[in-house]
């Protein structure tokens, strides 16, 4: 359990939040959520004890474990892998090396023996026998290799390292567990393993996450930081997300009776706590739901862009046909003998356990890269407007201001155009006068989905479009993306993105595809396709 009373963070004159009273129990996954610079790292940061709050305190239970999810990737880099994992458990990190280094005493004592005996017992308590094979258990979990587990931290990539210390974090699991973005970096099915693990964990877990499909599935309550005020509400993400819309809704109609805008809200979450999906968490969850004062629903203060993509003409019927396709990277086969043919108004979700591998079909069919084998061809009515993974070129520029930068891929360099387009992509005032190379990841993303915006092409091609962005922005990405006309050709580590814009499943393999006209969420739970799948990544 965490206590947070009369809990005031400030920074010089600006106040993130103040007269913040909340407890955490036991059993229950809070997600956090708010506007980008709210504070939710802050707030993770003033639990953790890691920064010290303005006023008020935070305590825990009795005798209770914190554990958090460490952003130093570098921190561990002299320790192997398994042994990484273990520290996260400091108590019994240490324990079992003050073991050691009593029994290798060359004059071990009566003394001795008896301060062994005591901690023998803690560690037994600790369940410090199945420490090790725990320790390895977690990182196959999270897609580390046997193999590597005594390998040195420094020696392992980046993304290996994000999952190392995941591990770490959930290791004992702790009392009281704080996550800051844990799916960065790890890929679908991993994102599935840890939602599972985290839907059925029985103590208290804080989450700051973009990953709405992921919030849904664990969170039990959602944290909203807003207002310069921290509040709590029973229910997931999505439930949030759809009462403050409907709240917003019933704001802006002035003329509408108290009466009917408290009938309308109750038979929202009567209707909302009906469809809770089916967990662990669900019976608890619907009671809060319909236990929710109705006065606690308000609209949010979250800005959102205007992303529109409108096609300047209609697709004809051949969009992209692919025959015989493969690439390589260092010599490694990343998809081969691709073949498909994409149909009009299709929108098609690219996956792979090996990340590379989309973003490699992208760069081919967009024209930057030649492939190993194999042809491609669009339609003479196709246009392509592209959202690249890796976007660094285009902001080198230390001289563009924003709107120079915006001017470059359009014929209406008015200032008044430039306002109106970037100021629906949340550039207002002196921003747009902000130079490009000192932009945000989110806003170099947002950027980019200008340039395309501009393009009005009818093929969308989207290489992990949620990369950087936050809730509100991947909302609206999302949201227009299911109205959008025309064709879309994407991979995203969401996976709410990918279930709610695709009908169509193409997975790439070094051994062949697979490819499905279906949901994402039939696709991940078919057995036949899975059995399929592991024979394509067999070696």
């Amino acid at each position: 359990m965490i206590t947070v009373e009369n809990l005031r963070i400030q920074f010089g004159k600006r106040i993130l939040f103040q007269d913040v009273n909340m407890k955490f129990t036991a059993g229950n996954c809070y997600g956090i959520i708010g506007a980008n610079g709210a504070g939710k790292s802050t707030f993770l940061k003033a639990i953790s004890g890691e920064i010290d709050p303005t006023l008020g305190s935070i305590s825990q239970g009795p005798g209770e474990r914190l554990s958090v999810l460490s952003q130093n990737h570098f921190a561990f880099d002299e320790f192997t892998v398994i042994d990484t994992v273990m520290k996260g458990h400091e108590r019994l990190w240490n324990i079992m090396h003050e073991k050691d280094a009593l029994y290798a005493k060359p004059d071990f004592s009566d003394e001795d023996g008896l301060q062994a005996a005591h901690l023998e017992a803690e560690f037994a308590d600790m369940n410090g026998w199945n420490a090790e094979s725990d320790a390895a258990s977690l990182l196959s979990n999270l897609g580390i290799k046997e193999e590597s587990h005594y390998t040195f931290m420094k020696d392992m990539s980046g993304k290996e390292k994000v999952r190392v210390l995941l591990a770490q974090a959930l290791f004992g699991k702790p009392d009281n567990l704080l996550l800051d973005e844990p799916t960065n970096d790890i890929d679908l099915e991993t994102v599935v393993w840890l939602e599972n693990y985290l839907a059925n964990y029985e103590n208290t877990v804080l989450v700051v996450s973009h990953d709405r499909h992921f919030l849904d599935a664990i969170s039990t309550h959602t944290i909203d930081i807003d207002f310069n005020d921290i509040k709590m509400f029973a229910g997931n993400y999505s439930f949030w997300y759809q009462s403050s819309q409907l709240a917003l809704r019933q704001q802006q109609m002035q003329n509408k009776k108290a009466e009917e805008r408290k009938k309308e809200l109750l038979e929202f979450i009567q209707r909302f706590s009906a469809n809770v999906a089916k967990s662990k968490q669900a019976t608890s969850r619907r009671k809060m739901l319909e236990k929710l004062n109705i006065e606690d629903i308000r609209p949010s203060t979250r800005k959102y862009p205007g992303i529109i993509f409108t096609p300047e003409r209609e697709a004809g019927d051949k969009i992209l046909d692919i025959h015989g396709l493969s690439a390589s990277i260092e010599g490694e086969v990343v998809f081969k003998n691709v073949d498909f043919v994409a149909e009009k108004g299709e929108k098609i979700a690219f996956i792979s356990r090996d990340p590379r591998a989309m973003t490699a079909l992208f760069e081919i069919i967009t024209g930057h890269v030649e492939p190993d084998a194999g042809t491609y061809q669009w339609g003479q009515t196709i246009t392509t407007a592209y959202l690249p993974l890796d976007n660094s070129e285009f902001f080198t520029s230390t001289k563009l201001s924003l709107f120079d930068w915006f001017c470059q891929f359009t014929s209406d360099t008015t200032e008044i155009f430039g306002r109106t387009y970037l100021g629906r992509m949340l550039f207002a005032g002196d921003e747009i006068y902000k130079k490009v190379n000192v932009l945000s990841g989110g806003e170099k993303v947002r950027c980019m989905i200008a340039r395309m915006m501009l393009a009005n092409a009818n093929a969308l091609i989207l290489d992990t479009p949620t990369n950087h962005l936050d809730l509100e922005s991947i909302q609206s990405f999302n949201n227009n993306l299911q109205r959008f006309s025309g064709n879309v050709f994407m991979s995203s580590h969401d996976h709410e993105f990918i279930s709610t814009v695709c009908d169509r499943v193409i997975e790439l393999t070094p051994k062949g595809i697979i490819d499905k006209l279906m949901n994402y969420d039939d696709y991940i739970t078919d057995e036949r396709i899975h059995e399929q799948r592991e024979k394509l990544y067999s070696k």
